[in-house]
């Protein structure tokens, strides 16, 4: 039996394509944040991890699959609302059910304007967006609700490829242990998995949009063209070039590093010196006036 802890949003569906029905997989959904908490916990063997808890496990969660939550541009559920310009922004509201994409927008704000963020929990359960003049929504909240009334939308996605030139990684397969004959078979059925839901992207996308309260035509788009679920090389460069940022300003240990899957016999390992120092650049985020 394989225990699996899932993102309960619109985004996760391609990967685990045809594996509700099986007897040898239990599928747990939950919000991206609470997640880890299953896995260290025991309740799941592996789960779709935020990218910056592995990364701060100080290599105890180790990748074990090429299937991923991850964007080379557009995201359209990572978002930044706000009535202020981009860079005049100095305190941000941020989703509970993020961890990832909260730290993120710490680096971005870093990188673009040298200038830390002062963050303030938001709970989309009890809270109006409106009510802040600034704040980070991830998930399937981003589209199925009103946001009327924000003069400014900045996707996060978007920015960190406009400032990288790279993808970035939300989330990634992961578990605990260092690796067994299970880990091979569950590695294997992951990605049997997500080439099945990738190849029925819009299908999925007209299954789930009503349900999750998606526009249809945003829902195809999103899951068959914003959205890509493979850990190809590029996809791992921006998240050791994320790793990198996070060590640099205090968002993970010294010694935090991303335990890549197995690839031709060789354990890969993100490094802290895969990149070489750049200026410092002023690239303003994506951004649009609603």
């Amino acid at each position: 039996m394989h225990r699996l802890g899932v993102v309960s949003f619109l985004n996760s569906k391609p990967l685990i394509d045809g594996l509700a029905g099986r007897r040898d997989v239990e599928l747990v959904f939950d919000v991206p944040s609470r997640l880890p908490e299953l896995l260290d916990s025991g309740r799941v063997d592996a789960a779709l991890i935020p990218i910056v808890d592995v990364l701060c496990s100080r290599g105890q969660y180790r990748v074990v699959s090429d299937a991923c939550i991850a964007s080379d541009g557009e995201t359209m559920t990572v978002r930044v609302f706000s009535q202020l310009p981009p860079d005049r922004i100095h305190t941000l509201w941020v989703d509970g059910d993020s961890h990832t994409s909260k730290a993120l927008a710490i680096v971005l704000w870093q990188e673009l304007y040298g200038r830390p963020l002062e963050l303030r929990p938001f709970d989309a359960r009890t809270m109006k967006a409106d009510e802040c003049p600034s704040v980070l929504l991830i998930g399937d909240k981003v589209v199925s609700r009103n946001r009327a009334g924000f003069a400014y939308e900045i996707d996060l996605g978007a920015a960190w490829r406009q400032d990288t030139g790279l993808p970035f990684v939300f989330a990634v397969w992961a578990e605990k242990a260092a690796g067994s004959e299970r880990t091979s078979a569950l590695s294997a059925l992951l990605s049997e998995a997500r080439d099945r839901g990738t190849a029925n992207a819009r299908e999925i996308a007209l299954e789930f949009a009503q349900r999750l309260w998606w526009p249809t035509d945003l829902a195809v788009r999103y899951l068959a063209h914003c959205l890509k679920f493979k850990l190809e090389p590029r996809y791992r460069e921006g998240a050791d070039r994320f790793a990198r940022l996070c060590r640099q300003i205090g968002l993970a240990p010294d010694d935090g590093l991303i335990r890549w899957p197995e690839d031709d016999g060789v354990l890969k390992q993100a490094q802290a010196a895969a990149f070489s120092s750049e200026a410092d650049r002023a690239i303003p985020p994506v951004a649009s006036r609603a």
